[in-house]
């Protein structure tokens, strides 16, 4: 019993293969022996894939994005570990997905003269899609990892070590292409929706700038935006909301379903006044700061930024990330204002007690903001909901692409055109009317390298893309070796602040190269609290550990340096 407690990884890769081999299960139940025999077993398997507990991505709390009141994790606190639990799910649950990928493609020969091709292909096609994706992930997170495309024994399991990644990353790529010949176009509307051609040329599109290889990033871009099969929503405000599903812009997508008991608790984001714990996970001052003016300059350098109305004038995706002052959230009027004890309910037309400002209820939002994105009063039944988890989407498409040159220096209008298209979307015209937001027209590598990380930390924002955007930039030493800050308390809020008519932000933090607010300026001067410090360790951060027991178990393994 203590080795089975300790083994991670072995026990994944196992987890089905050793039902062969240790004859666990009878000839009544379902073991890699007796499975795979008709259509139904392989799609049960297949649909096995796309599990949620197997695509989870490293969330934006992990970074500068987000604030979670005073406390931070162990990424942004520089202290994770082997034994870090997460380190210990992700290396697990992608395993898992990794085992039961190689056994779908591995077994299909059993049932592929029953079948037609097809079905055949589509079922292959989603297997190799999900075995590149989570080989994708493992090589993005630890590095060299252990690598293998077939049914592992026990003696075999306990003596692999790890693959180098560039190794990895051909067959990752190898892998996407196969599915990209296999995978259909799009499913009919009786069809389980799975993986499709232009998701597999996106999602090797991503690994391929994550790992710096602009060609392949270009190329695998570019044939999605070829296809011509997705198209930008136009109301980005409304993309996100759980109503709005499988529109032309999702390219891939995991299903959550109210009626299946598949739904996310989200009582931490949601505000204070219909039942929420509002602010306990919220924007941070960073992020808000991050967005551009509607002149399309940070607000150092706009005329038309005001602190004490950080919302005029703004990139209309401020807005519909962060909840603005002043306006209708979740059916009554957002104010944190220490002075705005009552707010109205709109649906009653009543004035209530204000639980959204500190000055009635000590845990609301610690620094006044609260997330926007994708929310709205489906939110409040049970304070879950049933959003599909976005992987992909086209604007992330035109991003890379858009990166990918500008990075191999082949600028053109094709660069241009990709990201005026995500920026004048969010302003709700056609990116051709350049007169009507502000478009962008530099042909400087480094300026337009500069926009592309702005551009990306506004259109991404919520959706757990930060975190590895920071990681492959090689910037997370200056984003995450930085504080987080909020309100003061409320006496002294309204005596440094209210008092001398500085409210909202007291003062203009100034913005660097990568889009990077200094907001210490106001701490020096006494006019924000810091509720937490974020520490960052380069010399081992860029990659995370192998989990403790499996170093333990297998002599083989070498962990990352620095755990």
């Amino acid at each position: 019993m203590k080795m089975k407690s300790i083994i991670i990884f072995f026990m994944a890769v196992i987890s089905i293969a050793a039902c062969t081999d240790l004859d666990l299960n009878p000839l009544s139940e379902g073991s890699s022996e007796n499975w795979y025999s008709n259509q139904t077993e392989v799609e049960m398997a297949v649909n096995d894939l796309f599990r949620s507990v197997f695509w989870g991505e490293v969330s934006d709390e992990h970074t500068d994005n987000y604030t979670r009141r005073e406390l931070t994790t162990p990424i942004t606190a520089g202290t994770i570990t082997s034994d870090w639990g997460a380190v210990n799910s992700y290396w697990s649950n992608i395993y898992k997905a990794v085992v039961r990928s190689n056994l779908v493609i591995n077994n299909l020969p059993r049932v592929e003269n029953d079948l037609p091709q097809v079905i055949v292909d589509k079922y292959a096609g989603n297997a190799y899609f999900s075995r590149a994706s989570k080989y994708s992930t493992l090589i993005s997170l630890f590095g060299d990892v252990i690598f293998f495309t077939e049914d592992l024994d026990l003696d075999e399991a306990f003596t692999m070590s790890r693959t180098d990644k560039n190794i990895v990353l051909q067959n990752i790529y190898d892998d996407y292409d196969t599915a990209i010949d296999k995978l259909p176009l799009s499913y009919g509307s009786s069809e389980n929706k799975y993986a499709t051609k232009g998701a597999a040329m996106a999602m090797k599109a991503r690994i391929a700038l994550y790992m710096s290889d602009w060609e392949v990033a270009r190329d695998a871009a570019k044939a999605c935006i070829d296809l011509g099969e997705y198209e930008l929503y136009p109301d980005f405000a409304t993309l996100f909301l759980a109503g709005t599903r499988n529109p032309n812009e999702v390219l891939f997508s995991i299903p959550r379903s109210r009626e299946l008991g598949a739904v996310r608790s989200v009582r931490n984001f949601t505000s204070r006044l219909p039942g929420g714990w509002g602010g306990a996970e919220a924007p941070s001052w960073d992020l808000m700061s991050a967005f551009l003016c509607s002149d399309g300059l940070p607000i150092d350098e706009s005329p038309l930024y005001n602190p004490r109305e950080p919302f005029e004038n703004r990139d209309p995706r401020l807005s519909a990330t962060i909840v603005e002052f002043g306006t209708e959230h979740l059916g009554y009027i957002y104010q944190p204002h220490p002075d705005s004890l009552q707010v109205l309910n709109v649906n009653t037309g009543n004035l209530v007690t204000n639980n959204d400002t500190r000055s009635n209820a000590a845990f609301a939002s610690f620094n006044g903001l609260l997330w926007n994105k994708g929310v709205d009063e489906e939110w409040l039944v049970n304070h879950q909901v049933d959003d599909d988890i976005i992987i992909m989407r086209y604007a992330d498409v035109l991003l890379m692409y858009a990166e990918a040159k500008i990075e191999l220096d082949e600028i053109d209008q094709s660069v241009l055109d990709a990201i005026n298209q995500v920026r004048a979307r969010a302003y709700g015209v056609d990116y051709t009317n350049t007169g009507d937001y502000p478009a962008v027209t530099t042909t400087s590598q480094s300026e337009l390298r500069k926009i592309i990380r702005m551009e990306r930390r506004m259109e991404l924002a919520f959706e757990n893309r930060r975190y590895m955007d920071i990681i492959r930039w090689r910037i997370a030493e200056q984003v995450l070796n930085t504080d987080i800050y909020g309100m003061l308390d409320v006496s002294d809020l309204k005596e440094k602040v209210i008092e001398p008519g500085l409210w909202f932000f007291p003062d203009i933090p100034s913005i660097d190269e990568n889009g990077i607010p200094d907001l210490s300026p106001m701490y020096d001067a006494g006019l924000v609290r810091r509720l937490a410090q974020r520490r960052f360790d380069a010399s081992r951060q860029y990659l995370w550990p192998l989990p403790t027991s499996d170093i333990m178990i297998n002599e083989n393994l070498v962990q990352n340096p620095g755990y």
